[in-house]
């Protein structure tokens, strides 16, 4: 039951770190040159930093694929530079609460602690989810009729290449226990 309890705080510990990556990557982007990645860079954060997250979920490679005007990117930088503070305060509390969850789990067995932690670790993460479902609302409106369709079928493809890797994950572990 120990591992169980390691491998959820860990879990939530990663997902913690990425929402607070995703949300500082964004911080800088107001300071950027021209376009999503400034001179010489053309992706989303600059030469090397356009990996996952973005404005809500909305990965930066795949805003590049939007095709945005200049006009669209810099009502993306407004809105991002409005919930700064906002994010950078989300990640601080996850951050905290994931550390409290942390510390219950690998001190002396406390089931109450530990589920006290825990719903602390929810709520910052509904906070969270609640926050990012706004900034995407508000990036969403800035997209045209083409640009929010093409979103979305970027988006159900995103998903169902996840899923597929979830799947060869599951089989290639299942073919691996019997031996």
């Amino acid at each position: 039951m120990t591992k169980a309890f390691r491998r959820f705080g860990l879990g939530i510990g990663a997902t913690a770190f990425a929402v607070f990556m995703a949300g500082a990557g964004y911080q800088n982007l107001s300071a950027q040159g021209p376009g999503f990645g400034g001179p010489g860079g053309g992706r989303f954060g600059g030469p090397g930093r356009g990996g996952p997250g973005g404005p809500a979920g909305i990965a930066g490679p795949m805003l590049e694929r939007l095709d945005l005007t200049t006009d669209q990117r810099d009502r993306v930088r407004q809105i991002m530079e409005s919930h700064r503070d906002e994010q950078r305060t989300l990640a601080d509390r996850g951050r905290q609460a994931h550390e409290a969850l942390n510390d219950a789990i690998t001190g002396t067995f406390d089931e109450s602690a530990i589920r006290a932690r825990s719903a602390d670790v929810a709520a910052v993460d509904a906070d969270t989810a609640v926050a990012q479902a706004r900034i995407f609302g508000e990036v969403f409106q800035v997209l045209t009729a083409d640009q929010q369709t093409k979103l979305k079928q970027l988006q159900a493809d995103m998903k169902a290449r996840a899923e597929k890797m979830r799947e060869e994950r599951s089989q290639h572990q299942g073919s691996g226990r019997g031996r």
